[in-house]
């Protein structure tokens, strides 16, 4: 009966997982074919209403309402969707009154699940009467930002209390981005339109304004496109290469070049890097940045963020100056490469967390249900097969970032990665445990770009968790023998297994005993330095007088510790065979000591 509950839980949890991944795929998918149609649209107030209809489709509230700031800075209502009474419609707020003054300020999202018990807000009587007469409870705004302008709010509202959810919060947070850019390029539309009209005598001026609006919104619709059809970086820049010419480079978060596209033909991963002052000054603004080189081609450069983090940068070099439409097409092009990042990042976030998961669940349970089973086969893993675990640490990066690459790399073994325990571990199958310990950490030297060690351990049965044990005890061996960055196994190690082998502690304790019982003995019972003075003997090669460096003794007194040992050890420890112990036994002890932070069981 428990394995069928058991089961049946298991089931649940996979059903979820699949409900969510359905959900998400329709909501990014509505994300994507309303934003499509923004792009189409060219008046304002066209623009308006489809913003508002699609944020209502999208989010599902029992209203929504766009605001805009006008002149004196307050938050006037220009289009809603949903029932909502007439009075609500002619709404306008004062500036930095209410949740939309906040979001205005912070020109980030911000709700609450009761508006009119929401202390943190500044209310405004008007609009709280409103409010009441509404029945509106639950209410979240996000900005609409053109650069670092707040030009309005977009709002979604419930007459029940309750939360939003992270989910919903970002995907109105990415609607309303594609929203923006739609409004502004609306705007922009319609004052090229008014100029039109205005100054027919400038018919070539105002005809290259509406062809560079023409080519924008080209541009920005095989934007859309390279994201409606999962494009990556290396896509993005070739759009804008064919629009720009000249050479577009796209750089990541840690100002690595990871894609190039020039008009004489696409070079992958190479490309000549923005000066760093260039790279500067573009973060420091927001804004492109723009300055010739020593070798006389203009470069341009375009920072990639969202939420305040620095997700990369777009990089625009030719022979001349840009003008400021290109410069604009260059923002919006970072701006829907931050968008592509991010849904990057969440797809792969969300595959580790499933895969980390199922590793948890692989190393801390016995036997394996069939549901986790099934979660397994699903992503190519047949968990039957997994003969090997890996532990990886690199000092220089998070557990996170070593989690991540593990994960680039565990399809070439069928395996799982995840974060065990606070480590960096990886479940995979391979008939050479020593040539995959060596393979991955060339790998992850590589992607890393710090020094890392790796130990792998061969699975006994199906005792997953004595070999994360053992990988990972060894791993600290490693590290106080002084190894920064190798590929090992615990085999490699095995003579040193008594230090890092949970179940053989009983046996070092022996060996410590028989080896050195006396030295430790008559150190606690006297207060001497016997053991010490072996182990320096031993480090220094017998050499008296580095030895007694060493130990920062004279000469007489470390004769006479000498002695000492002699008599308790008797006079042949010296001899091959007994120094040979005696030293393996002062190294293991000295190992437990920096393994385990304090005395060994023997001194004891």
């Amino acid at each position: 009966m428990a394995g069928m509950e058991s089961g049946t839980h298991g089931a649940t949890d996979n059903d979820e997982l699949a409900s969510y991944r359905l959900r998400r795929e329709r909501e990014l998918s509505s994300l994507y074919a309303t934003a499509r149609s923004l792009a189409a649209l060219g008046e304002v107030d066209e623009v308006l209403p489809s913003i508002v209809r699609h944020a209502h489709e999208l989010i599902g509230s029992d209203f929504a309402y766009l605001s805009l700031l006008d002149a004196e800075g307050n938050l006037t209502l220009r289009a809603s969707a949903g029932t909502i009474s007439p009075e609500f419609s002619s709404a306008r707020m004062p500036p930095g009154a209410g949740l939309g003054g906040r979001v205005i300020e912070s020109k980030a999202p911000f709700w609450v699940s009761n508006y009119r018990e929401a202390r943190t807000l500044r209310h405004n009587s008007t609009f709280d009467q409103l409010v009441a007469g509404e029945g509106l409870m639950a209410l979240l705004g996000v900005p609409l930002l053109v650069g670092e302008r707040a030009v309005g709010a977009l709002f979604a509202a419930d007459r029940t209390e309750r939360p939003f959810e992270n989910d919903e919060v970002a995907l109105f947070s990415a609607f309303a981005d594609h929203a923006a850019i739609a409004l502004n390029n609306a705007r922009l539309y319609e004052e090229s339109r008014i100029s039109v009209q205005r100054l027919q005598e400038a018919n070539r001026t105002i005809e290259d304004q509406v062809t560079t609006m023409e080519r924008a919104a080209a541009v920005h619709e095989a934007l859309t496109h390279v994201v409606l059809t999962g494009g990556g970086p290396g896509d993005l820049a070739q759009v804008l290469v064919e629009h720009l010419q000249g050479m577009v480079t796209v750089l990541d978060r840690d100002d690595r070049v990871v894609a190039s596209r020039s008009s004489g033909g696409a070079v992958v991963g190479t490309g000549r890097e923005p000066a760093p002052e260039l790279l500067e000054a573009a973060r420091r603004t927001g804004r492109c940045a723009t300055a010739e080189g020593d070798d006389g081609a203009v470069r341009s450069v375009a920072v990639i963020q969202a939420g305040g983090s620095h997700l990369g940068s777009l990089s625009l070099t030719r022979p001349a100056a840009p003008e400021p439409p290109d410069i604009r097409m260059l923002e919006r092009s970072a701006q829907i490469m931050g968008l592509l990042i991010l849904m990057r990042d969440a797809r792969v976030e969300a595959e580790e967390r499933v895969r980390g998961e199922l590793l948890m669940e692989l190393l801390s349970r016995q036997p394996l249900h069939p549901a986790q089973r099934d979660r397994a086969i699903a992503r190519g893993v047949e968990v039957d097969h997994l003969d090997v675990l890996v532990v990886a640490d690199c000092p220089g990066k998070s557990t996170s970032d070593v989690v991540r690459q593990l994960n680039a790399v565990s399809p070439e073994w069928s395996g799982l990665a995840g974060e065990y325990l606070g480590r960096a571990t990886m479940l995979l199958r391979a008939d050479d445990v020593d040539d995959v310990a060596n393979a991955i950490h060339d790998r992850l030297r590589h992607t890393l770009g710090a020094p890392v060690l790796v130990v792998a351990d061969r699975i006994q049965g199906q005792e997953r968790s004595r070999s994360f044990t053992l990988a990972q005890r060894c791993l600290e061996v490693m590290r106080s023998l002084g190894e920064t960055d190798r590929g090992s196994t615990t085999q490699q190690h095995a003579m040193y297994a008594l230090v890092f082998d949970p179940e053989r502690s009983h046996d070092l304790d022996r060996f410590l005993t028989d080896s050195l019982g006396p030295l430790l003995e008559y150190d606690q019972r006297r207060s001497t330095d016997l053991v010490t003075t072996t182990a320096a003997y031993f480090a220094n090669s017998g050499n008296l007088s580095r030895t007694a460096r060493s130990l920062h003794v004279h000469m007489n007194t470390l004769l006479k510790r000498l002695d000492r040992i002699g008599a308790l050890l008797g006079d042949d420890w010296r001899a091959p065979d007994s120094a040979l112990r005696l030293h393996l036994a002062v190294r293991l002890r000295e190992l437990r000591v920096a393994f385990e932070g304090g005395s060994s069981g023997a001194e004891g």
